[in-house]
């Protein structure tokens, strides 16, 4: 327990209206809108809804200006706002099959039915900072109109290789997955429970993960088998009803990877997959989630073990998540008076002791 030193309280609320005012910062420049920052910051609000496991693009905006921009402390408050929420029910699995793609591509297959849609992504720009952005209220080029993606338009890449039995099947399944918002981490997990610790896990460590996996640090040789990013229709059976209705929907972004599988003493060469599902446009994510997610999957495989930190399940799953990294790291600027006297008082201690035996040892 931390015990306030006196006149705290009142230099707690000094702390807070700065903070406010820092948060404005210069009156002479135009306040940020909620809209302005859910329109023109959207890759950052929808890493606020992944990670803050959230689905709302205004109070994501607006836990981002409260926060000045600092994206884990708009997460925080977003989760925290979350707990605060009663929840009536629960969606049904979302057909991610007949998502409405404004991005998909595959980096194993040049011709797919449906074509590949690159979207709008920064893939293909030159890196340069683009300096007609500071002249306000110019007009961007407007985009090329394009037909929109209907449902059946683009099967998946990975039913390709199904149909000749090249790729692992996966094994539909009617449990219940465990819900990780109202049940503490249990080790060993199962695969739902790590999609989600990797879904709403820090965007930055699961990409480090990912990438060490493609250094060596697993037996892990992805392909983007399909990556697809686009609006999925959100269903929930009403009882009275009987049967599901739509009640909106929500933008997805969706990772397979193909992955080297040599075999094993149960199941023969093939290629095994890795998956990434996340909200918004996230595809950095999504394929990090994916090559994680295959990397965990070593035992299930029947692979060896070598040792690599994405392949130990509590190493990752226990260090994924930026709330509770930042609550452990934040809170040694808190008061530790007691704890540091003690520390001290045993470090003279010490050193009393040996400067006694020296000078026992000298006569």
């Amino acid at each position: 327990m931390y015990v306030a030193v006196k006149g705290g309280e009142r230099a707690i609320d000094n702390a807070h209206r700065w903070l406010a005012e820092e948060r404005r910062g210069d009156r002479e420049v135009s306040e940020l809108t909620i809209p302005q920052i859910r329109e023109q910051l959207s890759l950052a609000v929808q890493r606020v809804m992944a990670e803050g496991s959230l689905y709302d693009p205004d109070l994501a905006a607006l836990a981002m200006k409260q926060a000045r921009g600092d994206m884990i402390e708009a997460i925080f408050l977003i989760r925290a706002y979350r707990t605060t929420l009663p929840r009536i029910g629960h969606a049904a699995p979302v057909e991610t099959g007949s998502m409405a793609c404004d991005r998909r591509i595959s980096a194993t297959f040049k011709d797919v039915p449906g074509g590949q849609v690159l979207g709008p992504t920064f893939d293909y720009t030159h890196r340069l900072l683009d300096f007609a952005l500071e002249a306000e209220g110019l007009k961007p080029e407007a985009a090329p109109a394009t037909a929109p993606a209907h449902a059946g338009d683009m099967p998946r890449v990975t039913d390709f290789l199904n149909q000749d039995g090249l790729i692992q099947s996966e094994t539909p399944s009617d449990d219940t997955p465990p819900d990780m918002t109202r049940q503490p981490m249990e080790y060993p997990a199962g695969r739902p429970l790590r999609l989600q610790a990797l879904t709403r896990g820090d965007e930055g460590f699961v990409l480090s993960m990912a990438y060490s996996t493609q250094r060596g640090y697993a037996k892990n040789h992805p392909f983007v088998g399909e990556l697809r990013i686009g609006a999925v229709a959100v269903q929930m059976k009403i009882p009275e009803l009987g049967f599901a209705i739509e009640i909106g929907e929500v933008t997805l972004t969706e990772c397979e990877t193909v992955n080297q599988f040599t075999g094993s003493k149960t199941e023969p060469a093939q290629f095994t997959r890795g998956y990434g599902l996340v909200f918004g446009q996230s595809e950095r994510k999504a394929i990090s989630m994916a090559l994680v997610d295959r990397a965990l999957r070593w035992e299930e495989l029947g692979e060896d073990n070598l040792g690599a930190p994405a392949q130990d399940e509590e190493f990752v799953l226990s260090h994924a998540d930026n709330i509770q990294a930042t609550g452990f790291l934040e809170h040694i600027k808190l008061p530790h008076y007691v704890d540091f006297q003690s520390e001290l008082e045993l470090v003279r201690r010490i050193r009393a002791g040996t400067e006694t035996e020296k000078k026992e040892v000298a006569e």
